[in-house]
């Protein structure tokens, strides 16, 4: 099977007030739907009052990031049979957040 990576941006999520609870129990819910389907692999949200770094080979830590690079939102990763599932998923996922996601699929390494 496959990894997919289905994930959004954290301006993407624009919410009210009224609607966090009511995505915060959607999302928890597909999320224990994925578990309980055997497809979950991992989840969350990337934490932004943690500034990334970049890590040398050398164990060297410099404040900044490959330029470009910006992380942000929330992510899941599932392990699917087919493409088809994890748009299916990546619906379920939308539908959930109340936004629209990216997919993506992670390349097959027999090591990992």
């Amino acid at each position: 099977m496959t990894k997919y990576l289905i994930s959004f941006p954290a301006e993407a999520l624009v919410l009210t007030e009224e609607e966090y609870p009511i995505v915060s129990a959607d999302s928890h819910a597909m999320i224990e739907e994925a578990k309980a389907a055997g497809v979950y692999v991992f989840g969350g949200g990337i934490d932004e009052s943690v500034v990334p770094v970049l890590v040398s080979a050398d164990g060297a830590v410099a404040s900044e990031t490959y330029p470009g690079s910006r992380v942000t939102g929330g992510f899941l990763v599932l392990e699917l049979p087919t493409r088809e599932d994890a748009v299916a998923w990546a619906a379920k996922v939308a539908t959930a957040c109340h936004c629209a996601q990216e997919l993506r699929e992670f390349g097959y390494d027999p090591a990992s």
